[in-house]
């Protein structure tokens, strides 16, 4: 998997400059990108349909389980994440909801609903991925984190949450590419 990483920091908000770090109205945004050598068809499965089942498996050490609390896996579904109380996280848990699904664009965000980054001093806190096809088994996929504390204090967790999602996609390509289902 070929990094991307496009994290700067900055306070300008000229929406014609091509920043990856953005703060505004207490929103911050954190951006990057990574080349997957998996196609798109089967990355874009794997980050919707078939999320709950494969994190666990991805990520077994981190993940206990995601349970389908509401819905059917599309727009509006409720996930809950459980994790293993010996890892360096806060929480046990983290409480999601597929906030954004658009199947033509290959876009899916996660919104923190409860725990998790909500337990680390955070108000608001998102996931976006966008996928797009680059070759038959090639996948750029922009990564963004959408953040807003409860306090004017910067925080270096969604950096940090941005290199725990590009482990995760690198540990999900090893997984898909290995047929593993």
């Amino acid at each position: 998997m070929e990094v991307l990483y496009l994290i700067s920091h900055t306070s300008s908000t000229s929406l014609f400059e091509n920043l990856a770090f953005k703060k505004r109205a207490m929103i911050e945004e954190v951006k990057t990108q990574a080349k997957v050598g998996v196609g798109l068809n089967a990355l874009w499965k794997a980050l919707t349909k078939e999320l709950r089942f494969l994190v666990p498996k991805v990520l077994p050490n981190i993940v206990k389980d995601v349970e389908l609390i509401e819905g059917d896996g599309g727009l509006g579904t409720l996930l809950l994440f459980n994790f293993f109380s010996g890892d360096v996280s806060v929480a046990a848990y983290q409480k999601e909801e597929i906030v954004e699904l658009e199947e033509s664009l290959h876009r899916i965000a996660l919104q923190v609903l409860e725990g998790g980054h909500l337990n680390k001093g955070f108000s608001f806190y998102k996931t976006t991925f966008q996928l797009n096809a680059i070759a038959k088994q090639e996948t750029l996929v922009d990564v963004t984190v959408s953040s807003e504390t409860k306090t004017d204090q910067e925080s270096t967790v969604p950096s940090k949450t941005i290199e725990a999602t590009l482990e995760f996609l690198k540990c999900l390509e090893t997984y898909i590419m290995n047929g593993a289902s």
